[in-house]
């Protein structure tokens, strides 16, 4: 068990390293954040290997087994210090209802089932009122051209112009036409 401090050293200085601004050529942000993410998940899995073997330890102590349950200790306490440190370089956030779940013992999925189902229903909210703006509009434009029919005419001939000049604009600057860019995958 002892061997495997090296490694976390190693990694603790790879992850202040990256934690500084010092970056692999070639490295962006997002992948150097990714590293450490994976790092930290490492070190979180050797804690509970850790904490396990402390805890068979724990159990089964007699006097014979003072010294090997000093060692896991202290490589708890190591790998605890290196989580920290790995920890640094990442930036999570997650949010306190999530945290008052897991500390009510509940599962954390609920409140991803509760985002999403309150995104639903405001999606289904916002589809209602755009349908019923496109209602409107429709109504609008029916009334209009029975009073006025040639500037009802006039105006549907400035609307597929501008509605063509957009459709074309959009297309030599490769946006979509609700405005965002087309990305190119990178493969």
């Amino acid at each position: 068990m002892d061997n495997a401090a090296p490694n976390h050293s190693a990694a603790a200085a790879a992850a202040a390293a990256s934690g500084n601004g010092v970056q692999a050529s070639g490295a962006g942000p997002e992948d150097a954040s990714k590293q450490n993410l994976a790092q930290v998940t490492s070190s979180i899995q050797k804690t509970l290997g850790l904490l396990h073997q402390l805890n068979l330890t724990v159990s089964s102590f007699n006097s014979a087994s003072q010294l090997p349950l000093l060692q896991r200790l202290n490589a708890l306490v190591a790998e605890l210090d290196t989580m920290q440190k790995l920890a640094e370089g990442c930036n999570i956030q997650v949010p306190m209802e999530v945290v008052n779940l897991i500390d009510d013992g509940k599962n954390p999925d609920e409140f991803t089932r509760d985002v999403f189902n309150s995104c639903i229903a405001k999606n289904q909210i916002t589809k209602g009122k755009t349908d019923a703006f496109k209602s409107l509009r429709k109504h609008l434009l029916e009334e209009l051209e029975q009073a006025f029919p040639e500037d009802v005419e006039h105006y549907r001939e400035i609307r597929a112009t501008s509605a063509a000049e957009a459709k074309r604009l959009a297309q030599s600057q490769s946006t979509l036409p609700n405005g965002d860019v087309k990305v190119k995958a990178e493969h």
